[in-house]
């Protein structure tokens, strides 16, 4: 499994010959718009986490590109089902077998429209289980109890965790999250962006690191793999 960020809380995640693409907001975001080309990315599905303009801005024109499967709560999924564009609706508890494993979309504490102001339904998260990594995209959210449910049933070898506040949880609520995943390899998403939600690099990896976690604050078109 090979994760790319594409900033703010955009990722790219190779599961074999599989190519997803998490919440894109490339084209609108002056730290990754000259940086990432998205006409370059390569999409066999997009994850939306919710339906707020920094999440789905770019999720029809790659959608177009690519030929991409879009996989959203029912209501985001029955907007771009109607421009067209091939769909996978889900809801909170539930899970689908797709060709790069097992996807369930759990719950997340925020809130979800479109940018026009219509309703996107509820925000979610995601867990993916493949054949050999599992991992946890926790989406804009709050720390929420519904958090310790994920490893009654799955071991993570990653979670994806927004640290940015005010919008979302800030550092030391995602070390509490980390601790309800029951995972200490994090993913820092949801920073810097803007002026609402940015941080300091060394006092979050600090933090993390004083609580035996290991906190990755990645460049933006910088790839790991697990």
């Amino acid at each position: 499994m090979k994760i790319t960020f594409y900033g703010h809380s955009s990722f790219g995640i190779q599961i074999g010959e599989t190519h997803l693409i998490v919440d894109p907001f490339i084209t609108g975001n002056e730290k990754s718009k000259e940086k990432i080309d998205i006409h370059e990315l390569k999409a066999d599905f997009i994850l939306l986490t919710h339906a707020h303009q920094d999440h789905i801005l770019d999720a029809e024109k790659i959608a177009k590109n690519m030929g991409a499967i879009i996989v959203s709560n029912f209501e985001i999924a029955t907007h771009y089902e109607n421009m067209g564009l091939e769909v996978h609706p889900m809801n909170h508890g539930g899970s689908w077998d797709f060709e790069f494993g097992k996807l369930k979309y759990v719950n997340a504490v925020h809130t979800s429209s479109f940018p026009d102001g219509s309703y996107g339904g509820q925000p979610g998260g995601f867990v993916i289980e493949s054949e050999h990594k599992n991992i946890y995209i926790a989406g804009d959210t709050a720390l929420s109890m519904d958090m310790k449910l994920i490893p009654m049933s799955i071991k993570l070898d990653l979670a994806i965790l927004p640290i940015g506040d005010n919008f979302t949880m800030g550092i030391e609520d995602a070390i509490f999250a980390s601790d309800f995943v029951e995972c200490d390899k994090i993913i820092g998403c949801h920073y810097d962006t803007f002026g609402y939600i940015e941080i300091d690099h060394e006092e979050a990896k600090r933090k993390f690191y004083e609580k035996n976690k290991d906190l990755m604050l990645l460049e933006i078109g910088e790839s790991i793999e697990l």
